[in-house]
């Protein structure tokens, strides 16, 4: 085998591990649970501001409260590598 087959072999080979190394690392951080769950916990943020009045201090608190699910959920989510 020549030299330059050589070097080509092994920029392929290191071109193949690099490829598949990041497929394995998006494939375990590609979090579709979480993802759901952030998206619906958006939505229901998004109809507890758009209802009417406060109903005593409650929908301020569910809206509190979903924002802390957003967070957490986003803190998992970066925690997990995503």
């Amino acid at each position: 085998m020549t030299p330059k087959i050589r070097v080509g072999l092994n920029i392929a080979g290191f071109a193949s591990a690099l490829a598949l190394g990041a497929l394995i690392g998006h494939a375990t951080a590609a979090q579709p649970q979480m993802e759901a769950a952030l998206d619906a916990l958006q939505g229901a943020r998004s109809h507890l501001v758009a209802a009417n009045n406060d109903k005593g201090g409650h929908r301020g608190n569910a809206i509190r409260a979903v924002d802390s699910a957003i967070a957490e959920t986003r803190a998992g989510m970066r925690y997990a590598g995503y």
